[in-house]
């Protein structure tokens, strides 16, 4: 009896475009074209870097872009219709977790020093306080938000926010046009080195092992072409479990650092990448031998609740849907059987920096549950 695999049908479209943003957690993207893990499935990958997630969103959503690595949030902004024109997407993995930071100036780390609390420490400044993000959906909007919440600092109405693109953050602290921002590394820690900010806290220190960046496509494209994005899951499941290896993110981080890429020094995205000065629950993770990449509908359904806290949408009895609508479990589980690596049988339940529990169970209640809300 042979009890090896059937094998999958051929992609239907074998060259794809993939949009990033030059962020450390791109690594898997840059190593599966790097390494050409798409032969294998009978995928040529073109990588497409995009100045801002603005861009890369349009040109996904005009087709230019096949897929891309994007924020979480973006994904469903998108689905809603939220800032932009909607359109029915489809989140296929997660691509890691953990790996961003909410970096203060140094003139605001200093106050919240000498004062102990934040609000005390943003009232010193004399003026309102101006935070910037990347995107409003975004990740770093919802960890930004969610920290200065749970600091006692309402986030619509205590500060400014301000969206820049990450590759832009920095600049804009050291013209000290900005009090903090939250970002990908290795931005913060570029802020770091160059003296003009300080990181106050990580994005797996507000949810730990929280997903991040996910690989992204419209969803006409995996009904038009289901093989080919099976094969692409596939593709970037491998590059996951490639930068797991000893030595790898090293290797990866010289390929980062070109000026096409991210530009920047290869040591500082080693050191990022490997988190040597961050907690397990904190430091970046792209595979730990698959949980991280399952697309898990109730962390979906978890940016649902927080744009409706904000106020950014109404409160609706269908995220539940919507979450199995956009995560394509189905086509997840296929594609890591395939390819021999596993789906975890239980998920956890995380707590998040202020003591809450999110279950991905009532919604509503958990929305109600904030003391600190739109």
């Amino acid at each position: 009896m042979n009890a090896t695999r059937p094998p999958h049908a051929a992609p239907e479209k074998t060259h794809l475009k993939i949009g990033f943003v030059p962020l450390a957690d791109a690594a898997p993207l840059v190593a599966a074209k790097r390494l050409e893990f798409g032969h294998a499935h009978g995928l040529t990958l073109e990588l497409s870097r995009q100045p801002s997630w603005a861009a890369l969103r349009d040109k996904l959503l005009a087709g230019e872009l096949d897929a891309a690595h994007t924020l979480y949030g973006l994904v469903y902004g998108v689905q809603l219709g939220m800032g932009g024109p909607r359109q029915d997407m489809a989140v296929l993995m997660v691509l890691n977790r953990n790996g961003q930071a909410i970096t203060l100036s140094n003139r605001l780390a200093d106050a919240l020093a000498e004062h102990g609390a934040l609000p005390r420490a943003l009232a010193a400044l004399g003026r309102k306080p101006i935070f910037a993000q990347t995107f409003p959906t975004g990740t770093h909007a919802m960890w930004l938000n969610y920290w200065l919440a749970a600091q006692g600092t309402h986030p619509l109405r205590d500060i400014d926010s301000v969206v820049i693109p990450p590759p832009q953050m920095v600049v804009a602290l050291t013209g000290e046009r900005l009090d903090g921002f939250c970002a990908g590394e290795p931005w913060p820690a570029l802020a770091r080195q160059r003296g003009v900010g300080r990181t106050v806290i990580r994005s797996g220190e507000i949810w730990p092992d929280h997903p991040e960046k996910v690989l992204a496509c419209r969803r006409d494209f995996v009904a038009r072409y289901p093989n080919t994005a099976r094969a692409l899951v596939q593709t970037m499941l491998e590059a996951c479990r490639w930068l797991d290896g000893a030595g790898h993110r090293k290797e990866i981080a010289q390929w980062l650092a070109r000026p096409e890429m991210l530009g920047v020094d290869a040591a500082l995205i080693a050191e990022q990448l490997d988190g040597r000065d961050a907690s397990d629950r904190a430091r970046v993770k792209f595979f730990e031998s698959g949980a991280v990449n399952f697309p898990l509908e109730s962390e979906g359904i978890w940016f649902l609740t927080q744009f409706e806290r904000w106020g950014m949408i109404a409160r609706r009895g269908d995220y539940r849907e919507i979450a199995r609508e956009v995560n394509q479990t189905a086509l997840y589980r296929k594609a890591a059987l395939a390819i021999g690596v596993e789906v975890p049988a239980a998920f956890g339940e995380p707590v998040f920096v202020d003591g809450r529990v999110w279950d991905g169970g009532n919604a509503a209640a958990y929305v109600e549950g904030f003391g600190v809300r739109g």
